[in-house]
């Protein structure tokens, strides 16, 4: 079922954040709602993930002074063929042939066995995919030099069938002729048909520097800095679709982890007649990282560069973004390089409407997972004295998701 699937990868976000804390793309509800922007708009504690220049760069008068995320949470989920729902209905017609070859009853063993061949079909390279980050957030912009603090972790996790040609033809032999199956023990033991998942987790925690240097012209340069601690942590789980179960895949058999010291570089220009554009530019994970998994897979986490301008008002905020780095997938994923636009309207500071637009420029057909394409977001903030409550939303054609955010900001 999908809370099955969501639970799976909040878990898993959860249990790499109590070992340090931080994902490779984690976004709060806020930059969620917005289309995954925030390097030209972040507000002061959703910098330190976002460009850690923004921790310093001025903000609306009651949003400048300290800001907290405690904490923020999304999740999403791709698996419209119902990759784990199909193979506990194989499973149980696995049973159910068990049965049937326990009581001698061959007519049932015959209908019993071309439903599971139809079953074994349908799974066949079906492909699901789960994603969750969980983060908290502590920023204090001052005139000088601020500071923020953080700590979060994402996850992904990937899941694919593998239909053997052997199995399938078994069980056409069976159909012809039932009697083959009085011979059999338990069918599960012969079928070597198999249900293959993969995870991803990047967790980190660490500190932001920024600070503002006033130009000639009146125009506002932030640099930031976020030395950060990260691990990463791979899961592949591998069993036979008889033996498969989903509570299993993040036994410490299937794990392998690393860690070690990173950083993110941010910069921030503002400009302007009445200062009211902002570009922005974020290296995330300056020193490149990789992990093999259990098999050899290999998963790295490179250097990704984001570019993108916002223009700002009292009442509005619009950004565009790009990255101009590709991330390579790991498991049964599609390569990610976004164009992104988001948007905000700010109902007397009370109330925020928000929606955007992400694009994958580097999405293909011949991805060997889900392929992710388009995703168009939006979301609710309610922000009464200084508190705030985040609500946003996903979808596409492949996808949805959520995230919910808890905080305060003056």
């Amino acid at each position: 079922m999908i809370h099955r699937r969501i639970a799976l990868a909040v878990s898993l976000a959860t249990t790499t954040a109590g070992a340090v804390a931080a994902p490779q793309s984690f976004t709060t509800a806020r930059s969620f709602a917005m289309g995954g922007t925030g390097v030209a708009v972040a507000h002061p504690a959703s910098a330190n993930t976002a460009n850690p220049a923004m921790l310093a760069m001025g903000q609306h008068d009651w949003a400048d002074e300290f800001g907290l995320i405690l904490p923020s949470i999304n999740a999403r989920l791709a698996d419209d063929e119902e990759v784990i729902d199909q193979i506990d209905d194989i499973q149980d017609t696995i049973d159910t042939i068990n049965a049937q070859i326990d009581t001698l009853d061959t007519a049932a063993i015959s209908d019993s066995a071309g439903r599971l061949q139809s079953q074994l079909e349908a799974l066949n390279r079906d492909t699901m995919r789960a994603d969750a980050g969980v983060g908290l957030s502590l920023a204090l912009p001052t005139s000088g030099v601020s500071v923020g603090v953080f700590t979060n972790a994402s996850v992904r996790a990937t899941g694919r069938g593998d239909v053997s040609d052997s199995d399938l033809a078994l069980l056409e032999a069976i159909q012809n002729n039932p009697a083959l199956a009085t011979t059999i023990t338990d069918i599960g033991d012969i079928l070597t048909s198999e249900g293959t998942a993969y995870a991803a987790a990047v967790g980190e925690v660490g500190v932001s520097f920024a600070k503002t240097f006033q130009m000639s012209d009146d125009n506002q340069l932030a640099i930031g800095l976020s030395p950060k601690y990260v691990q990463l942590r791979t899961y592949e789980y591998n069993r036979r679709v008889s033996d498969f179960e989903d509570d299993d895949f993040d036994a410490d058999e299937n794990e392998t982890d690393k860690s070690g010291f990173n950083a993110d570089l941010g910069a921030a220009y503002r400009f302007g007649e009445s200062q009211a554009w902002t570009a922005g530019l974020s290296v995330r994970n300056i020193i490149p990282m990789d992990l093999d998994s259990r098999s050899g897979r290999t998963f790295e986490l490179d250097p990704r560069v984001t570019a993108g301008i916002a223009h700002h008002g009292d009442i509005h905020a619009v950004t565009a973004e790009i990255d101009l780095t590709e991330a390579e997938a790991f498991g049964f994923g599609d390569d990610t390089q976004w164009a992104a636009l988001g948007g905000e309207l700010d109902v007397f500071r009370a109330v925020q409407l928000r929606a955007g637009l992400r694009h994958n420029l580097a999405s293909n057909d011949d991805n060997s997972g889900v392929e992710e394409d388009t995703l168009y977001t939006f979301g609710l903030g309610f922000s009464p004295y200084g508190a705030h409550l985040e609500l946003s939303g996903l979808v596409s054609d492949t996808e949805t998701g959520a995230a919910v955010e808890l905080g305060a900001a003056f």
